[in-house]
């Protein structure tokens, strides 16, 4: 519950962060306070050595790239002109992709069902966002760019799982690609930087605070936890994130409600069941 809570309130944080400052300031903010209380904790009280082998930094930064810097640079664009209810509905259907871009990358059988749910997680996306388009809570383009980061996300989470780190540790590995995704952004922050756009005020760190330590850190661990647990088990708690998101949008940022949006989560939902049933039917 935790775990689905914290992260379902990463797109509302966003949403109040960009009303102080540039995407890409905000995200540079927030990787850059993340990765260095994760590698200060990790090289003073875990793991104290750097990698020493090449290949895992290049894995480091490929990663960085893929999770955090195209994943996350995209997403805190989009959530420009998205609202936080369909930013986190977006991220539940991570699953769903993953399945489907593995069964493409590795050349295996594409089954029906995987098929039939992800046409329901699309169709329970653009109902769900039909009637934020006339109340310019959602536009085309924020919706392309939305979809664009999850699927560099589900890139990462598999380059990530096929990828050999020795003993490196959980913490160390998170800290550096976060790292390394801050860098892959700083160009673009810097040529797009506007001083007049950016209030460094407290509704700015506040949100930044919050998706570098809830989020970024405590959110990632449960979710860690939860994997060790169970995988198949721990995705199903993403069944909750697209719930707590939409509720928390409608306290905190006042967003609609409507039918709409619950015909579209039941949608996606269906979508994501579907997937986790034939997981477990494995």
């Amino acid at each position: 519950m935790a775990f689905a809570i914290l992260w379902a309130s990463a797109s509302a944080a966003t949403k109040i962060g960009l009303q102080s400052a540039q995407p890409f300031v905000m995200a540079i903010t927030r990787f850059a306070l993340a990765a260095a209380i994760m590698l200060g904790i990790s090289h003073t009280l875990i793991q104290r050595t750097i990698p020493a082998d090449k290949r895992i930094w290049k894995q480091l930064i490929i990663y960085g790239f893929l999770n955090v810097g195209l994943y996350l640079g995209l997403y805190v664009l989009a959530m420009q002109e998205v609202s936080a209810g369909l930013g986190t509905l977006f991220v539940a259907t991570n699953p769903v992709l993953i399945m489907l871009i593995n069964t493409i990358w590795y050349k295996q059988p594409l089954k029906p069902i995987a098929i039939i749910s992800f046409a329901l997680c699309i169709a329970g996306m653009l109902v769900a966002a039909y009637p934020l388009f006339a109340d310019s809570h959602a536009s085309p383009r924020g919706i392309f760019t939305l979809f664009l980061s999850m699927l560099s996300y589900s890139a990462g989470a598999i380059y990530f799982a096929r990828q050999d780190w020795k003993n490196l540790h959980i913490l160390t590995i998170n800290g550096w690609q976060t790292l390394f995704g801050g860098l892959c952004l700083l160009p673009f922050a810097l040529f797009f930087f506007n001083r007049e756009a950016n209030v460094f005020d407290d509704r700015f760190w506040t949100a930044v605070l919050w998706l570098a330590i809830p989020v970024s850190i405590i959110a990632v661990f449960l979710w860690l936890y939860l994997l060790r647990d169970n995988a198949v088990k721990a995705s199903a708690w993403l069944f909750l994130c697209p719930i707590a998101g939409f509720a928390i949008a409608a306290i905190l940022m006042d967003e609609p409600l409507s039918w709409y949006t619950f015909g579209g989560v039941a949608l996606v939902l269906t979508g994501l069941y579907l997937v986790q049933r034939m997981k477990t039917a494995k």
